[in-house]
């Protein structure tokens, strides 16, 4: 387990957001990424949530919704991890798998990708 602070956590989403190119992020549409430090639920290992309708499945009438989620799980991800590299890694990889959903990229697809 990794003991690192909420900001220095908030620091490395927002440092692993920083890395994705510019004209991916700028596709992104109506999107919040959040820090929760517990997912709901029964699975408690859970390291990320996308919450929304992705963007494949957004018809023409779309739009006037809440912005779509994206949880980045603190504990687990904190919990998993037996350095503060390996967990900056790990948010990495959780936070482009997450937005991966947001553009309708199934878990499926991002394992064989290597993003899973």
């Amino acid at each position: 387990m990794v003991d690192m602070t909420r900001e220095d956590f908030e620091a490395a989403v927002d440092d692993a957001l920083d890395s994705i190119p510019d004209r991916l992020l700028d596709m992104i549409d109506n999107v919040v990424i959040l820090v929760e430090e517990e997912p709901e639920g029964d699975d408690p290992d859970l390291l990320g949530l996308y919450d929304g309708v992705a963007l494949t499945d957004r018809g023409d009438m779309w739009g006037g919704e809440l912005p779509d989620r994206i949880l980045i799980y603190r504990g687990p991800l904190s919990r998993m991890c037996g350095s503060v590299d390996e967990l900056r890694d790990e948010i990495a990889i959780t936070v482009v798998h997450e937005i991966a959903h947001h553009f309708g990229i199934e878990d499926e697809r991002l394992h064989e990708l290597g993003w899973g």
